[in-house]
């Protein structure tokens, strides 16, 4: 596997809790001190609804940067795979070849 360039925390799988991992906008309103110390503690996002159904998700900062940290190397990865099966079918240009296009392009003199 590919090293990013950036530190990348490691990811442990938080299982959201059902029982105290979704509650309603309007408990999360009154008791929002609590739900803080609850997500610096359990690293746990929690979901929360208005009228039953999810309407938003409330993490810690570090659980979100770790988000960040995860999806920007997954899509560094999948830049780099996709790189490696154009090689392997075929659909590439040396770079020569593409340093002179752009150069008659833009007029650009060796």
């Amino acid at each position: 596997m590919l090293e990013a360039p950036y530190k990348v925390l490691s990811f442990e799988a938080h299982m959201l809790d059902i029982t105290s991992d979704i509650q309603s906008l309007t408990k999360f309103r009154r008791s929002s001190g609590d739900f803080m110390k609850q997500l610096r503690k359990t690293k746990r996002p929690v979901v929360l609804t208005v009228h039953g159904k999810a309407a938003a998700v409330v993490q810690d900062a570090e659980a979100y940067q770790r988000l960040l940290d995860l999806a920007a190397r997954a899509d560094a990865e999948e830049g780099i795979r996709q790189g490696l099966d154009d090689v392997a079918r075929g659909r590439t240009l040396p770079a020569r070849e593409v340093f002179d296009k752009i150069r008659r392009k833009h007029a650009i003199q060796r």
